[in-house]
């Protein structure tokens, strides 16, 4: 087990959903009581995530942001939005987003059935009408005979259609990545570099701080100090977004409000100024840029940005000094290592 010793492998195996290894959707993924999962359901929930009918104007749908060949996320910094406005967060990857206690960089949802109803209504990612939308899945036929063999009756409602979309989006996992496969005692899994790379991790670079289990993620919200980017600060667009959804939160100085508050303006706690949820590490060579805001374009700079201790007036990160060989050996760990099995994705053919 290497000088990493036991507590290490238990804090990175054993969380609440078990060992580390061989993530099975339909095993490993807590599934709610009132949405059990379905091939048929599954099925209907995959062309619902890529039917545009659930924006406004047609052109958008849930997998414009979260795209499986950019590991479902986008490749930008803020997400795509819809015409003439400017969304004002990173698009984050759905990987394992079964295993999330919270859903967005907010935390705001607590289910994926509530997180899907979420960008359709919203003004500035798919604009589209709640009531309308029931309406035009409902006028499709096979979508009618589809929802009768998912939820054993033909109506057609906008409770289901996130019900559908929540049940595909539990599939959507990465797993068996030499990183699980080190931990379930193959030793060379994980090349020499990466392997101290993982030392760097678990160690020296504090990853596992926050970092751990079988999402690699802690469930909670941290206070990192990331900058604004100067170019947002600059866009009317994203500005008006920003107050809109201050306002939408009953934040009182939403008119003047020139950052994001983070997770603040879902519980008005003065910590959570600017406090975002600890994303996943998993499949991460493929999901840049980072952090809510897509400040940082690669690894690189993420590793130097906690190297640094954060940006000037961080009150949580604290310098790491690590060495020019540290960083290169981290930077491969985190590629190399935290990749699953690539899998082959048949997209479906929308009715």
């Amino acid at each position: 087990m290497r000088k990493t010793g036991w507590l290490v492998f238990i804090a990175l195996c054993l969380p609440v959903y078990g060992f580390a290894g061989q993530l099975e959707p339909f095993k490993d993924i807590p599934i709610p009581l009132q949405n059990p999962q379905t091939p048929e359901k599954i099925e209907l929930g995959k062309k619902l995530f890529f039917d545009r009918r659930l924006s406004g104007d047609g052109t958008m749908n849930c997998g414009t942001c979260h795209d499986p060949q950019q590991g479902y996320s986008d490749g930008l910094d803020i997400s795509l939005s819809y015409p003439t406005t400017k969304n004002w967060r990173n698009s984050p990857t759905l990987f394992n987003v079964g295993l999330q206690k919270t859903l967005f960089h907010d935390g705001r949802a607590e289910s994926l059935e509530d997180q899907a109803i979420f960008p359709m209504m919203s003004a500035y990612e798919m604009n589209q009408n709640l009531d309308f939308v029931e309406e035009e899945i409902r006028s499709v036929p096979e979508y009618v005979a589809e929802f009768a063999k998912a939820f054993g009756d033909p109506e057609v409602n906008l409770q289901r259609i996130a019900m559908a979309i929540a049940a595909f989006e539990r599939t959507i996992v990465s797993n068996d990545s030499p990183l699980d496969r080190y931990l379930g005692g193959d030793t060379k899994a994980l090349s020499p570099q990466a392997l101290k790379g993982y030392e760097v991790f678990t160690g020296k670079g504090q990853c596992v701080n926050c970092h751990y289990g079988v999402n690699l993620a802690d469930d909670k919200f941290h206070v990192l100090n990331v900058k604004e980017n100067p170019e947002h600060l600059k866009d009317p667009r994203i500005a008006a977004t920003r107050r809109f959804v201050a306002k939408v939160y009953k934040y009182e100085g939403y008119r003047t409000l020139a950052e994001d508050p983070g997770r603040y303006l879902i519980t008005k706690d003065q910590k959570d100024w600017k406090a975002f949820r600890t994303p996943t590490l998993r499949e991460i060579a493929s999901t840049a840029p980072y952090m809510h805001n897509g400040i940082h374009a690669t690894l690189d700079e993420v590793i130097e940005f906690f190297d640094a201790g954060g940006e000037k007036g961080s009150k949580v990160l604290k310098p790491l000094q690590l060495t020019s060989g540290e960083k290169e050996d981290l930077k491969l760990f985190l590629e190399e290592g935290l990749t699953g099995t690539p899998t082959t994705f048949k997209y479906p053919k929308i009715p």
